[in-house]
């Protein structure tokens, strides 16, 4: 229980980290709190707080003696910490000192229940049913794994037996005789949104993409409280919304408001990493040049991609339904059905985990995909932040697949027995739960693999498949009657003398231009014999 603004709330204080501006050795100090309700953050506060009344510095997720927090917004949070009979020493000052030598401070740290701050990877470890799914998906047997990996058969057998652990060399001879098993996921952005408080949409086209500004769209809006919108293409792939120049009644002279958004949607994503092949960039140097630019993440979507079925959707959607998940979300939903295909949501805005059968979906919209299931990670504004923020950490090296997975892996895990009700209950949840709940094979194979995996950009041109598509299954048949009744002539004069849209002609000019940005008097690239898929670094 705590008051906030003389209100009783039945909420829990948890500390949740200094911030950056609160390091200065003084008798005041400026720390988030956390207002833990049902297991979950339901808001945060940066309050200033007596280091005196404070003594130590909690751990990382733990509660807080904090009884009243008052103030505001605009004039800051004040808290007051309950005083304990065994606080006999004040060390704030010298974890301060630490935590600035350390240059950890007041980042988030989406750790696996941990209360320490460390930069250690968050990795299940694999176990015998793993081993034995792995054989399933191969299609072997004990003696031709063993053979192909060149090892004895007996050291599989007793792996399989619980009499012998997986160890790191064992997982990487398996990963480099099956090279289809190394391939089998995949990571890629599937949504990226920007802000760009200091440019026009204009302004992000040429600085920003690079891209050959005649290949977008500019029509008027109303999204997002916008006025302009350029569609590269003039489709919603991607796209950039700011406001249009206005006229000043009283001076007559042009005004441009600032501020803009870039949409790369999941199409958008594929046909950006075409420009970013172009320039010879990557995701990497495209992040760098936007904070350049003071842009900030208000989205971003990374897919995990399962090309082999390690998961099964109805596997999935049965785990829910039988309370065999734990997530640090209470929040979940489950769509579809097993012949259009299931999705289950984790979580809510600003952070949601969604796992559906991806061929299904694709199968719907009358499109083919060597992707069986997806795992997405939908981040918003901070949290999508935090990503980049550890990316471009060189502190601790992670890559985006490991700090994917790192993630998948702290906020969701399935089991392969129900989970009690007083395990839900414990102090260290997560880790009660897997020293006493068997996990899921398929689930802990797919994050214990992930980290090994690539993270991968999938360049792709603009195309009208969307209309050809709808030619041939709606209108060609209309037109074979046409055809064989005389009127064949009468079509192809009105195809001839058709007036495009502004939409359908920068849809022909980009589906027929082979560079679409500003770079092609310095590509270095053979477009010749392009990939399919490039590794980001």
């Amino acid at each position: 229980m705590i008051t906030i603004n003389h209100e009783p709330k039945a909420y829990t204080p948890i500390f949740l980290g200094t911030t950056q501006h609160s390091i200065r050795l003084s008798l005041e100090i400026i720390i988030m709190i956390g207002m833990k309700w049902h297991e979950e953050i339901i808001e945060t506060y940066n309050v200033t707080v007596s280091t005196i009344a404070l003594g130590q510095l909690p751990n990382i997720g733990s509660e807080i003696a904090i009884y009243e927090i008052t103030g505001s917004e605009l004039s800051g949070f004040k808290a007051k910490v309950r005083q304990s009979d065994a606080q006999s020493k004040n060390t704030v000052s010298t974890e301060l000192e630490q935590l600035v030598d350390l240059k950890n401070v007041g980042r988030y740290q989406m750790l696996k229940g941990k209360k320490t701050m460390t930069q250690e990877l968050n990795v299940p470890e694999l176990t015998n049913n793993n081993l034995i799914l792995m054989r399933q998906l191969l299609d072997v047997t004990q003696e031709e794994l063993a053979i192909t990996m060149g090892i004895n058969e007996k050291t599989i057998r007793r792996i399989e037996n619980k009499e012998q652990g997986i160890s790191e060399r064992f997982v990487n001879r398996l990963l480099s005789v099956y090279p289809d098993l190394a391939q089998s996921i995949e990571v890629q952005f599937d949504w990226v949104s920007l802000t760009f408080p200091d440019l026009t949409s204009k302004q992000v086209i040429n600085d920003i993409l690079t891209i050959q500004p005649d290949l977008f769209l500019e029509r008027p809006t109303s999204q997002n409280f916008y006025t302009r919108e350029m569609a590269f293409a003039g489709e919603k792939n991607i796209y950039i919304q700011d406001f249009a120049p206005i006229k000043n009644p009283e001076t007559q002279a042009t005004e441009q408001k600032y501020g803009t958004t870039l949409y790369l949607t999941g199409k958008g994503t594929r046909l950006f990493e075409k420009a970013l092949l172009e320039q010879n960039i990557n995701w990497r140097n495209f992040f760098e040049k936007a904070r350049q630019y003071r842009g900030h993440l208000t989205r971003l979507d990374i897919a995990i991609n399962d090309k082999w079925g390690l998961l099964n959707m109805n596997d999935l959607v049965k785990a829910v339904q039988e309370k065999r998940f734990w997530s640090k979300s209470k929040s979940y939903a489950v769509h579809g059905n097993v012949d259009d295909g299931w999705t289950v949501n984790f979580g809510k805005s600003p952070f949601v985990i969604r796992a559906y059968d991806k061929r299904k979906e694709q199968a719907s919209k009358g499109f083919d995909t060597d992707v069986q299931n997806r795992v997405e990670l939908e981040l918003h504004q901070d949290k999508a932040e935090y990503v980049i923020d550890e990316w471009f950490n060189h502190d601790n090296n992670k890559t985006l697949t490991e700090i994917t997975f790192d993630i998948l892996y702290t906020y969701l895990w399935f089991t392969d027995k129900p989970i009690k009700e007083k395990l839900l209950k414990a102090d260290k949840v997560r880790d009660t739960i897997e020293s006493s709940v068997e996990p899921m094979p398929s689930w802990s194979l797919l994050t214990a693999l992930g980290h090994k995996m690539k993270f991968i950009r999938q360049p792709k041109e603009q195309s009208i498949e969307r209309i050809k598509k709808w030619v041939l299954d709606s209108v060609v048949p209309s037109l074979s009657v046409l055809k064989k009744t005389g009127h064949w002539a009468e079509v192809i004069e009105a195809m001839n003398n058709a007036e495009l849209s502004s939409e359908q002609q920068k849809l022909v000019k980009a589906t027929m231009i082979n560079a679409i940005t500003q770079a092609n008097q310095k590509l270095t690239i053979n477009f010749e014999k392009p990939k399919k898929r490039y590794q980001e670094i």
